[in-house]
């Protein structure tokens, strides 16, 4: 089973490698704070929430974090209500991009993600003018740490996942959005470690970008993903 593109691999060695702690645990209390509030916090009756959480102790977070995130969205304490958005766009060497936001001020995000497109890219575009380029999947990621690749397929074809991507040191699988929480049950009731979980906008078809184009779309995806209200950042681009 081959893998989707080579940016899933630079995106995940570059979160790994993430020392900005502080920003990825805003990141992960919003999420968990909009699943709650979405769908209860009940982890175990909340997919959303009980994925969230998953992913937030793998990040390590402190679990007095989690709590009192959840306790906001329900009530329990003061908190802040978050709207989920999502902009599209286009780069620089004209590759697409998506840009998943939790904001509690629309405006002000609205205008940054403009501003950024403004400077690094060639604008926002209208809802639907990229998405069409890009499919909803689900995405797992596992340390390898000599894991068999054999044993992992067997897992996660029997469960109904489509791809498996194998690197150095990790496995990543890609399943529909209906069969991703029966493929990542699988995986964690064998037993095996999930470093990350998450529904992701996968590129049906990639454009390859070299030399200064390439330095011009990761520049605008960092300054992207450096903006606060920006959860996610997805674009069609192929490094070489």
């Amino acid at each position: 089973m081959s893998g989707h593109s080579k940016w899933s691999t630079i995106k995940r060695k570059k979160e790994a490698l993430d020392q900005k702690r502080g920003k990825i645990f805003t990141k992960l209390i919003k999420e968990i704070t909009v699943a709650a509030k979405i769908g209860g916090g009940d982890i175990d009756a909340n997919p959303r929430l009980r994925l969230a959480v998953d992913n937030a102790k793998s990040a390590n977070m402190p679990q007095d974090n989690i709590m009192r995130a959840i306790k906001k969205a329900t009530g329990e304490l003061e908190g802040v209500t978050y709207l989920e958005l999502m902009y599209e766009g286009y780069g620089p060497a004209g590759v697409a991009f998506i840009v998943e936001c939790l904001t509690d001020n629309k405006n002000r995000t609205v205008a940054e993600v403009r501003h950024l497109f403004t400077k690094y890219g060639n604008g926002l575009g209208e809802t639907g003018s990229v998405a069409w380029m890009f499919d909803r999947k689900g995405v797992i990621t596992l340390p390898r740490q000599g894991k068999d690749e054999d044993e992992i397929l067997e897992i996660i074809l029997d469960a109904g996942a489509d791809d498996l991507q194998t690197e150095d040191d990790f496995f990543e699988v890609t399943s529909s959005v209906e069969n991703f929480e029966t493929v990542r049950k699988a995986l964690a009731d064998a037993g095996l470690e999930i470093d990350n979980a998450s529904l992701q906008w996968i590129a049906k078809n990639t454009i390859e970008v070299e030399g200064e184009a390439a330095e011009k779309v990761e520049k605008l995806y960092d300054m992207l993903e450096d903006s606060d209200d920006v959860q996610n950042v997805y674009t069609n681009a192929d490094f070489k």
